[in-house]
């Protein structure tokens, strides 16, 4: 860990917050001195006051401990590339345009590769009334289920959640140039294009 990095970090997130230093030393019940001390890279904050810092400065501790807030990289305006995390522990869904660092129920989640589903694995869709009819005969099990569905085209996603022990099935509105993705509880993300 680079002190110098560090402090200028803590100096920097202090200003965007609109804290002095003795705000800051307040919150942590530190004193003045001790976020001078930080702020020229002469000491670094105690370990037990990390979770202080993120949660003041709303960052993650990873960042404080490098002294560096990584900008990701503009990925596109292409829905269909979104990421999609799952929480393997409580399955909460998180959709991204882009690059990011997601965690869930203490956990870092990583974004799910989508697979491109074999002719048996892929959902029945049929056209009906100008929206597209979305089935399938998987088993739905609360310990194996389908989480939800989502259709992406270039500017947008439309997400449907599945409940375990309910049979399979949304209505989504028809539009050309479409993918459909779905989260299986134990084989993960597929998608098929319409």
């Amino acid at each position: 860990m680079d002190n110098k990095k560090v402090g200028t970090l803590i100096y920097r997130l202090r200003k965007e917050q609109g804290l002095t230093q003795k705000q800051l030393a307040e919150r942590l019940n530190v004193s003045d001195r001790t976020i001078s001390k930080w702020e020229r890279g002469n000491g670094f904050p105690d370990v037990s006051l990390l979770a202080g810092l993120s949660a003041a400065f709303g960052v993650n501790i990873e960042n404080i401990l490098d002294g560096s807030l990584p900008a990701n990289e503009f990925i596109g305006g292409n829905m269909k590339k979104s990421n999609y995390f799952v929480c393997t522990d409580c399955q909460n869904i998180v959709l991204a345009t882009g690059n990011a660092t997601i965690s869930c129920c203490g956990r870092k989640l990583e974004p799910l590769e989508a697979k491109k589903a074999t002719v048996k694995e892929q959902l029945t869709v049929e056209e009906i009334d100008q929206q597209w009819y979305i089935s399938g005969d998987h088993p739905m099990t609360k310990e194996h289920y389908i989480s939800f569905l989502a259709l992406a085209t270039g500017d947008r996603v439309q997400l449907i959640k599945q409940f375990p022990e309910w049979g399979l099935q949304a209505r989504i509105p028809k539009l050309k140039y479409s993918k459909l993705l779905w989260y299986d509880t134990k084989f993960g993300l597929y998608y098929q294009l319409l």
